[in-house]
């Protein structure tokens, strides 16, 4: 059985622990007044979204989803694993906020400005930036915004880039690269040190802790229910591509790989974020793990990423040198 982290063991990047923290909504506040530079009054954070207070959701998801006095709505999650696709990732959350709105009756006339942010560990966009921020413009004339309400911001952990950004951002963006013995020093910094409190209360919190272990139990049914569904789509495909043998067989195949590369780039990050959660991916095994494109093979390495112990034990079993 794959051996995951302690409740103990996690720092903020975590993503249950991400969301623990923020579902506090001071922090939430003090977080979101850090990234936007401005004074808000207030913030309530939707904890009923929150897997953190919810352990029965169905989906694994510890996105924090929060509005402000002017009705501003913020959806933010860490990324500590690289993923493809963050800008469309971004955009389908953009969505899933105004569809909701929109469902509930609301007009989209009144529909309210919206933020998307991602926390990243790694550099999204390669420009060595601490924050990227996004908004929609017009392409022929510059300074002119289409004014639709939306932003997205990825913050970096890999910037280097301190003069353009606030200290505080730094400091913040620092406590969330640390390891666990890293991330428990002192830092000159006052939001850290809130944040490292509501971290060690989270530890010793015995609801939280039952919450985190349904948390883990929850994801390790979907590790499970997704192996068997890539498995149930290899065979169907096999059995499709065999009775469409000679008819439009130039198309077909075109349309299969190209289900078939985007299942396996989605199996391929599946493998590498097991294996985060139990050691460290180096760059040239996280290469080869996303330049595989055997569905079966992607599978097979899944399955051993979610037994495995260590990465090591991983590199054993799946041979792979």
């Amino acid at each position: 059985m794959m051996k995951k982290k302690t409740l103990k063991e996690l720092t903020i990047k975590n993503n249950f622990m991400f969301g623990a923290v923020m579902c506090d909504e001071d922090n939430c506040k003090e977080f979101l007044e850090m990234v936007l530079q401005i004074p808000l009054e207030r913030v309530e954070v939707s904890k009923e979204k929150s897997i953190v207070y919810h352990p029965e959701y169905k989906g694994v998801r510890l996105d924090v989803y929060a509005q402000d006095e002017h009705n501003t709505h913020y959806n933010v999650e860490m990324q500590a694993i690289r993923k493809k696709a963050l800008g469309k990732r971004a955009r389908y959350y953009h969505s899933q906020i105004d569809m909701e709105l929109i469902r509930s009756g609301e007009d989209y006339t009144k529909l309210p400005d919206t933020y998307v942010i991602f926390i990243c560990d790694f550099d999204p966009f390669g420009e060595s930036k601490y924050c990227y921020t996004f908004a929609n413009q017009c392409l022929e004339v510059a300074g002119l915004n289409q004014m639709d309400g939306s932003k997205s911001i990825f913050l970096s952990t890999k910037g280097k880039n301190k003069e353009d950004v606030s200290e505080s951002i730094v400091n913040f963006l620092e406590f969330v690269e640390a390891d666990l013995l890293e991330s428990e020093r002192s830092f000159e910094d006052e939001f850290v040190k809130k944040l490292q409190k509501s971290v060690q209360n989270v530890k010793v919190s015995r609801e939280m802790e039952e919450c985190y272990m349904h948390f883990e139990l929850l994801f390790k049914e979907e590790v499970e229910e997704a192996c068997a569904e890539i498995c149930e789509e290899v065979r169907a495909e096999a059995r499709m591509e065999g009775r469409a043998e000679g008819r439009a067989e130039g198309r077909a195949e075109g349309r299969a790989e190209g289900r078939a590369e985007g299942r396996a780039a989605g199996r391929a990050e599946a493998v590498i974020e097991l294996l985060e959660e139990i050691g460290t991916v180096s760059e040239e095994l996280r290469e080869k793990i996303m330049q595989e494109v055997n569905l079966e093979i992607l599978t097979k390495w899944h399955k051993l990423a979610a037994k495995s112990d260590s990465v090591e034990e991983f590199l054993k079993k799946a041979n792979i040198i």
